[in-house]
Parts: C-alpha cells; structure tokens; sequence
C-alpha cells in the first residue's frame, strides 16, 4: 500500500478542519437526510429533481468527511518557532520585494489545507513557496508562475 501524503498544517488550522468535521456529521448530514425524505415524498424518483440534487449534496458532504477525515489522520502539524530562524520554512512569514519594480508582499507558509492566499497564507505546493522553501534574508530568487517568472529579494523572515 502506497503511503499517504502528509498534510502540514497549524495547530489552528487543524482545530478548523476538526470543527467542520464535526459540523458536517452531526448537523449537515442530518440536514441533507431531511431534504432526501421530503424529496421522496414528492413521488416518482426517476423525474425527481429535489431528490437528484438532495442526494448529489449527500454525495459531497460524505466526500468532504471523508477527504477531512484522511487530512486529520496524516495531519503533521507545525510547531512555530520550529527550524533555523534565518531560513524559510514551514510556518514562516516571508516578506519581499519584487524586482526590479520594488512592490513589497508578505505570505505565511502553510499546508496546502490551510492555504489561503487573500489572507496571505500560501501552500507550500505552491510554486513560490516552493522557490522560498530553505533560502535566507536577502537571497534573490526566481519563482517560475504560470505567468512568468518573476524575481525577488528575501527582506525578513519570522
């Protein structure tokens, strides 16, 4: 059997994906069993578009407690503080400048569970974190993006 990936992650984003775990099996299935029985009640199945859409709802909610189960069980969860201080890693927050146009950005990496990049929290999957993973302050790099490549300086890391 081949081995399961691991899913880095916070300590609070790990409580996150227990509270929707929790919420999808205790209330959201309960919702959607609900909507199945009314559906029923309408008749005939084969031309039932209620029960057809009540059963494709079950159908995600069972997906997604089942993909946040597997994510909860291989869960490598990122201790801060961890690691070389100096270098880029999981957890840390990065800021740097763009060159040569001098626009400055800031991300935290996180596990791709977590990954949130309208708050700043980019998966370390991501091609640049990938770029960022094990450099230190004031390294230039080259992240290669689905729109180009692009080149940065590493300002400070904590």
């Amino acid at each position: 059997m081949a081995e399961e990936k691991k899913h880095y992650m916070t300590e609070e984003g790990k409580q996150k994906l227990e509270e929707e775990l929790e919420y999808l099996k205790t209330e959201r299935r309960k919702e959607v069993v609900e909507r199945i029985k009314i559906a029923r009640s309408f008749g005939d199945l084969s031309e039932n578009s209620e029960y057809d859409s009540a059963k494709e709802e079950q159908a995600f909610v069972e997906g997604r407690i089942s993909q946040i189960e597997k994510m909860i069980r291989n869960a490598e969860v990122i201790k801060e503080g961890e690691g070389n201080a100096n270098v880029v890693g999981l957890g840390k927050t990065v800021k740097f400048i763009e060159l040569p146009d001098g626009d400055e950005e800031e991300y935290t990496i996180v596990g791709s569970a977590e990954s949130d990049p309208a708050e700043g929290k980019i998966s370390n999957d991501s091609p640049m974190a990938q770029s960022l993973l094990g450099r230190s302050v004031n390294d230039t790099v080259v992240v290669h993006t689905p729109s180009g490549d692009m080149e940065i300086k590493i300002l400070e890391i904590r």
